[in-house]
This record gives structure tokens, sequence and C-alpha cells, in this order.
């Protein structure tokens, strides 16, 4: 069977609703999730047998003919497979969904496939291990494909195959009206618990969407650039290539502000009897003080994972509106977290804080809905050690410089602002109509030669002006194509360092 492909003029959105089940529709939820880890584990030990099988054969000098026959790891194999031995291992698989095996299956599928290339360096990244057994602490979740999914009319259930009518804690209108008109088709449902116990309704959907900005939404600068940052006050800095800030947006510090509880709620739940005894070095029951403790950690948790997607939310989708062109770093997320050990904790724990990544990922499909298009600055970029201003770069500049100081021409900048300033730049070269909307990835393209008039400004004001030091300071973002080169030098020139 070949991949889905998005029919032209629609794009895949999923929604997503929180559940309201009935103790009885909870515990079939739970038999389902019960089902997809019965699966998989029983096929991902089926795989390591015969895996083991053949290496000891190949041991014992066995050519490759007379080993055992491989098993296949498609999900069409492993479901052939999996048919053959569920009367056995699953006398009682007859109550939940086919699709709740497949489920599992489909991940064991895909955790093979991605070990078996990263094996063999045909996967990006990093290296992908082995897939492990899943426990009964492991997330629950059921993927629906088959049989009745659909919306109901009153906006407030949902129906699933095997699991019936379910009412949902908020209301379905937005999914609703768009099926109602004919705009949105339902691929597959998704059901999944989070870690404070609710659980989710997820819909994937293809949805017609009009290529267009809201009404109400005033139009900004056609070409910005957005700088990212860990800082209180600048998780987003949006600068133009003329080199005015036209928005900084905060960081949240959602996880900063909870830990301080968070770290209360832990020191008490290790006081408490735990699943792991260190005594004895065996597992046991938890009370039932630690479970409901852990209960709280884990909707402090969630609050704040809340928090942060509705303010990335809210930034990503104001600057895919008001903007045309939107150039934005590259950053190796993960990377940045991944060395330092204990010295930087403090910075690694920001980083995740403000999920950098995820802002790029929200803009990838935010400017394909309304038409705007996003510019991926190359990975190595020097944003942050380039002048804005003159071109030169700062190699020696530290993460703890928050003012930019260019040693050349001494000028004094936002450090995030001069970034954003060059990110905006980088994007000129495609031009505000020239590029369709979507993604466009920046390839061997250098960033404009710009002409400034402010070396010429300051040699023609210091034949006129007395001068005893020889660097001057600006202060402020540079104003372009708004005085002559004579009264431009007057309102440059400040106080002498």
């Amino acid at each position: 069977m070949g991949r889905f492909e998005v029919p032209e003029g629609w794009v895949a959105q999923a929604y997503r609703f929180a559940l309201d089940p009935t103790p009885g529709q909870e515990r079939v939820f739970r038999s389902h999730a019960g089902g997809a880890r019965k699966a998989h584990n029983t096929m991902l030990g089926l795989v390591k047998a015969v895996m083991d099988q053949r290496a000891a054969e190949r041991s014992y000098g066995v050519a490759e003919d007379g080993l055992t026959p491989s098993l296949n790891w498609s999900l069409a194999g492993l479901r052939k497979e999996w048919n053959t031995r569920k009367d056995d291992v699953a006398p009682w698989w007859r109550e939940n969904s086919k699709e709740a095996y497949n489920t599992g299956l489909d991940a064991l599928a895909r955790g093979l496939d991605a070990w078996h290339k990263s094996r063999k360096g045909e996967r990006a990244g990093k290296a992908v291990g082995f897939p492990k057994f899943k426990s009964a602490r492991s997330r629950r979740s059921v993927r629906f494909t088959t049989g009745t999914i659909r919306v109901e009319t009153d906006r407030h259930h949902v129906t699933l195959p095997r699991v019936g009518t379910i009412r949902t804690h908020e209301s379905t209108r937005k999914l609703a009206r768009r099926i109602d008109a004919g705009t949105a088709r339902i691929l597959s449902a998704t059901i999944a618990q989070d870690s404070t116990g609710r659980w989710f309704c997820s819909f994937q959907t293809v949805v017609q969407r009009a290529v267009s900005i809201p009404g109400h939404v005033g139009a900004g600068a056609p070409l910005v650039g957005v700088d990212v940052g860990v800082k209180a006050d600048a998780l987003l800095v949006v600068g133009t290539p003329d080199g005015r800030e036209i928005g900084r947006f905060p960081a949240p510090k959602a996880s900063a502000l909870v830990q301080s509880r968070k770290r209360a709620l832990q020191r008490k739940a290790a006081r408490r009897q735990g699943p792991y005894d260190p005594s004895t070095k065996r597992k046991r029951q938890p009370s039932n003080r630690w479970q409901r403790t852990q209960r709280r950690i884990n909707q402090i948790d969630a609050r704040a994972a809340a928090v942060r997607r509705d303010v990335l939310h809210k930034a990503t989708t104001a600057l895919a509106q008001r903007h045309r062109v939107i150039t934005v770093e590259t950053l190796n997320a993960s990377g940045m977290r991944s060395v330092g050990g204990n010295r930087k904790k403090g910075l690694n724990r920001a980083l995740a804080d403000a999920a950098l990544a995820e802002i790029r990922r929200m803009l990838a499909y935010k400017t394909q809905w309304y038409g705007s298009i996003l510019v991926e600055a190359d990975r190595y970029y020097p944003s942050s050690k380039t002048c804005s201003d003159c071109g030169r770069r700062k190699p020696n500049l530290s993460l703890s410089d928050r003012t930019y100081v260019c040693d050349h021409c001494g000028l004094m900048m936002d450090r995030d602002l001069n970034a954003a300033i060059n990110l905006a730049r980088l994007g000129e070269p495609l031009g505000v109509n020239r590029v369709p909307p979507g993604v466009a990835r920046w390839q061997d393209v250098e960033p404009p030669v710009r002409p400034t008039l402010r070396k010429q400004a300051t040699q023609a004001a210091v034949k006129r002006l007395p001068r005893t030091s020889s660097r001057w300071i600006r202060r402020g973002p540079p104003h372009r194509k708004t005085r002559l080169p004579d009264e431009r030098a007057r309102s440059r020139l400040l106080t002498r360092r």
C-alpha cells in the first residue's frame, strides 16, 4: 500500500479534544492499550529470539542458507505472524478492537525499521537503539484507522469503534463545522492518556484551507528576521532589514515558575514508600500517598506545558499572519543540551523550558496556512557574531554578552536585535513575491552586500568636529534612507567613551 498523499489544496491538520469517559469506558481504554502493549512485547520477543538463534548458528559455522528463516519486520509480516499466535498468547483478544493490536505492531515495525536504517547509515540524526519492551507504566495510546469514527452533531460527543460514544470535555464545533461544510475529512483517531491520567482524542484530518490572511489582522513589515533566546524578556525578537525592532515576545518561563512547588512535592514523595526499595534493590507496591503526590507533580508539569504551548501558539500565529517572509535559525536544540554536564544544568533547563525547536516547527506549517514564506538559515550562519552595520564578525562573543559591541565600527546594540536584523537581511534575495508559500531552506547564498552611509557620514563629520578619542559610540538601531549624510552624522555622533 502506497503512502497517503495530501490532495492539492488541502493540508494535514490535527484536532485534539479532552474526553470525559465513564468508568466503564475508561476500563475499555485501558484494555485496548494493554492489548497494544501485549502485541508489541510478544512480537518483539519473537524477533529477538530469531535474531539470537541466527547469531548462535553463525557461531557454530552454519552457512547462511542453513540458518533459521528470518522474520519479516514489516507491519504486514508482523500482523500475519501475530494472527497465527494470538489464540495462544492472548486468548482474550476478541474483547478489543483489532486496531489495538495493530497499534502495537505498527510501533514495533517503525522502531525496527528506524534501528535497521540507523545501523546502515541511511537515517539522519542520532543513532537509534533497538526497541525495548513496554511496561505497564508506559504511555497508553491506541490509534483507530477503520470503523466508525465520527464527531457527533451535538458537538459534545465523539464515536469510536468498539468503544462507543464518548463525551468530550470541550466543544468540537471547530471540526464539526468543517466536516459539515465538506472542507475536512477524518483519517484516523488516537486516544491517549497523559501523565495526569486524563484521556484525549486526537483526530488526524485533511482540511481544505484558503491560503489567506484573516481580515482582522493588520499587515506588518513584509520581511522580518526572528531570533530566539532563553531570556525572560526575549524569547522572540523580531527585526527588519533596515534595523528596526518591531516585536519582542517574553518567555513564559513556565517550568521555572513552578520549580519551588515541584521541588517540595518531590521531597515529600522521597519520604514515602515508592515503587523501588533502595535497601533490597527490588520493586514493591507503592503507597497510596506516594501515588497521590506523583499525580500532583504530573499536574504541575502538565500545567507548565500548557502555558508554554499557549504562548508559542499565539506568538507564531501572529508572525505568520502579519509578515510575508520570515527568516529563522536552524538550531540543534537537542545537541545544545547534550553536553556540559552539571556545570550548565541551569542553561539546559532554560533551553528545555523555552522549546526553541517547537517555534520553527509551528512556523513551518502556519506559514503554509496564511500564505507566507519561512526561510530557514543555515545552522552555522553567524547571526549573533556578525555586526549588522559593518558586516565584520566578532569571534570571541560569549553567551553572557547581552550587548553587542563591534570592535571595528563601535556599534552598540542588543545582542538579540542584532541577530534578528542579520537574519532579516539573509532573506532579502528571495524577495517577497519570488517564492511560493511554504518553507525555503537557505543554501549556498551569501547575504546581500548592503552599502551603508554610516562610514561616509562619519568621515565627513570628523573633518568638522573635534575628536580626542578614536572610537565613537552609537546607540540604537541604524536609521537608513531617512536623512542626508551630514544630518545623520550629527545625530549619530554621541558622547565619547
